[in-house]
């Protein structure tokens, strides 16, 4: 399950040590099929929380990442995508009197995206049970998919209480904004936006874990 996070959280291991935060990807795709992809970690509600175990070395037995630790592991995260063909422009931010890190990059198409994480698994930062193949566009049949993943949840039930409440109030938000109009989409639990080009979803980490919702889409633009 620390790899499963280490999707979403891009290596920010103090989240780990706390159930209260935000995840939001963010991917705008234009017309053209470039775009923009940004990754939110927002720990600010328990900022004073993480503050305080900032200081310790270990907590529940796990070794406490320090500072310089966690932003060189973004760092290079970064070093990671700006090598990858099609993706530019990558810029980190990491404010920790809020506990939020923010990532994001430009790309020629979505799929640069999957090259790197793709890439992030080779260098050993992703856990090699990770999907990479996350996002699939066909500009000519108008399409872009956001594909299936693993739910991961074998790997929660053989928790302990204790990790698994990292849980309990974990939220997720994925935003995809377009260029085009969207026609019509295969996930109801995805809401559409008034003007028909951006799709929203929010979910309790829980809920995809277990299932309850699915990130999978298939959207069709006019």
């Amino acid at each position: 399950m620390k790899n499963f996070l280490k999707l979403f959280l891009l290596l920010f291991p103090l989240l780990l040590l706390t159930s209260c935060f935000d995840i939001l990807d963010k991917v705008n795709v234009k017309a053209d099929g470039t775009g923009e992809y940004t990754i939110i970690l927002n720990a600010s509600k328990s900022k004073t929380r993480l503050a305080s175990i900032s200081k310790m070395e270990t907590i529940n037995g796990k070794k406490v990442p320090k500072k310089s630790e966690i932003e060189n592991k973004i760092n290079e995260a970064a070093r990671i995508f700006k090598a990858t063909p099609g993706i530019s422009n990558v810029k980190t931010s990491m404010d920790f009197d809020n506990y939020i890190i923010k990532l994001s990059c430009n790309f020629k198409k979505i799929e640069n995206i999957n090259a790197g994480l793709e890439q992030l698994k080779a260098k050993n930062i992703l856990g090699k049970m990770i999907p990479t193949q996350i996002y699939s566009q066909n500009l000519q049949k108008k399409l872009l998919t956001r594909n299936k993943v693993n739910t991961f949840k074998e790997d929660y039930d053989k928790m302990g209480k204790a990790d698994k409440e990292i849980f309990n109030n974990a939220r997720y938000t994925s935003v995809m904004q377009f260029e085009n109009t969207v026609k019509s989409q295969t996930n109801s639990a995805y809401l559409l936006a008034p003007n028909k080009k951006a799709v929203k979803l929010e979910a309790d980490i829980l809920d995809l874990i277990f299932q309850k919702k699915q990130l999978q889409n298939t959207i069709l633009f006019q």
